[in-house]
């Protein structure tokens, strides 16, 4: 525990949106911004008008769709029948309560966690929840952001807040620096290794450290995407100069001596230099290498100079055997050299423009290995007409990539982009579970974009660094 007076960001943003404190002891919330997509949002449109209820406040709520559209093939009707109902509702309801939405004919569509922060939605010291579970990716900005389920969807919608239970805080500072190759993907995977897949539940991270200060919003926004894999269910940074740079001039971001005022309260909700935290981890930047995983959750992770554990040497045995039954290696193996047959660059994680450029200088000059299937999906319809605006496209077409429209893709099982049989896929997205990229025997292996070009190219997990 770290002793001290101050406050954290945590405690600043939770009490100044307590409405009240509710007899059952949660805390009721104010929500500053909710963010909705095609998946979650139908049945808690339904639960409104069984109770003739009304939208609160519409002009905080903004949609868009990003789950279930198609990345190649985006003119509609859509082919899946499911896919097309899923967004006429989207489309109605929208229209019927006075929603903004973002939909596949408008420049501002694409995955919910890369829009918000792109469009200046995302701001400090705010609240914010989706109906998404990597909803903390927000938190990056100096936030609080939430991951919610369908029923706290329909509260949002009717009450602009939720009820919570308040969490407590651990830091997690980073010191250091990262060596060349070693991408802010890395970090979040070695904290989950380190901390467990539960490891978080009952806190909130606040990430920190030399490494992070370093980083810019997307990395930022990537380690902070994957705190629920830790079991966090939120993460965030404390807003700074990289901040304010990042969001000044952006769409939804006040101007002029609005902008100013902004970031006077944006600094002020940071935690105080003496804030207490329940908790304190401390880790080296340098002893991070490039990381992937192994199993069936992120927590299964190695470096890739590493050999695969033996299941004794790990917190659960028994989650590590079903991981090797499931997966089909052997402890003890080598990771590098671990064949593939599918990468996947995208996701809400890491399918912002500073990814496809990292993943882009891996690629260019070379060529995909000629048994491996390589899909780059964009984030967002912004993310991809910049990054055709610096040829980053081309780079990966003429490397023998497949290039998409924006939208979840192959990070879920929910839209035409799925693995077959038990193909091994090695993906810059969030979530190795079984099932999870659209095929029960598939087998998932996340990285950051780069290792997952390197992958891409050698047909095999490879070490980034050697084309450093």
């Amino acid at each position: 525990m770290a002793k001290g007076s101050g406050r954290t960001l945590y405690d600043k943003v939770w009490e100044s949106h307590t409405v009240e404190e509710l007899p059952t002891g949660q805390t009721q919330l104010f929500i500053g911004l909710h963010l909705i997509h095609e998946i979650t949002t139908a049945p808690a449109f339904d639960m409104l008008r069984e109770k003739g209820f009304d939208v609160a406040f519409p002009e905080r709520t903004f949609a868009t769709i990003d789950h279930i559209v198609p990345t190649d093939m985006r003119s509609r009707p859509f082919l899946d029948p499911q896919a097309e109902e899923l967004t006429r509702v989207l489309e109605k309801n929208t229209s019927q309560f006075g929603i903004e939405f973002f939909g596949l004919d408008s420049d501002r569509q694409g995955i919910v966690h890369v829009i918000g922060p792109q469009l200046g939605l995302t701001q400090p010291g705010m609240t914010l929840a989706c109906g998404d579970s990597h909803t903390s990716t927000h938190a990056a900005f100096g936030a609080l952001a939430f991951g919610i389920g369908t029923s706290q969807v329909r509260d949002v919608l009717a009450t602009q807040t939720l009820a919570m239970d308040k969490l407590q805080v651990r830091r997690i500072n980073v010191n250091g620096s990262l060596a060349e190759g070693v991408y802010a993907k890395d970090v979040i995977l070695s904290i989950i290794r380190r901390l467990g897949v539960g490891g978080g539940k009952g806190f909130a991270y606040e990430y920190g450290g030399s490494v992070v200060d370093k980083m810019n919003m997307e990395e930022r926004m990537t380690v902070c995407n994957m705190s629920i894999e830790g079991g966090a269910l939120v993460g965030y940074v404390n807003p700074d100069a990289t901040t304010f740079d990042f969001l000044q001039g952006r769409a939804f971001v006040p101007k002029g001596k609005d902008f100013e005022n902004a970031v006077a309260y944006w600094k002020s909700v940071a935690s105080d230099p003496d804030a207490r935290y329940d908790d304190v981890v401390d880790m080296e930047g340098s002893e991070i290498e490039p990381t992937v995983t192994w199993g069936i959750n992120p927590g299964q992770a190695v470096g890739i100079s590493e050999k695969l554990p033996s299941p004794e040497k790990l917190p659960d045995p028994e989650g590590a055997k079903r991981a090797y039954d499931h997966m089909g290696w052997q402890p003890g193996t080598p990771v590098l050299g671990i064949p593939i047959n599918v990468a996947f660059i995208g996701s809400c994680t890491n399918s912002r423009l500073s990814d496809l450029r990292a993943a882009a200088k891996i690629a260019k000059g070379r060529k995909v290995h000629p048994e491996v299937r390589a899909l780059v999906v964009p984030g967002s319809t912004e993310v991809k007409t910049l990054a055709e605006r610096e040829g980053l496209h081309q780079i990966f077409i003429d490397a023998g990539f497949e290039w998409r429209g924006a939208g979840c893709s192959m990070c879920l099982g929910m839209n035409p982009d799925k693995l077959r049989g038990r193909e091994i896929c090695a993906s810059s997205s969030n979530r190795n579970f079984i099932g999870r990229q659209g095929s029960p025997g598939g087998r998932t292996i996340l990285m950051s974009p780069a290792m997952v070009a390197a992958a891409a190219l050698n047909g095999k997990i490879a070490d980034v660094r050697e084309y450093a």
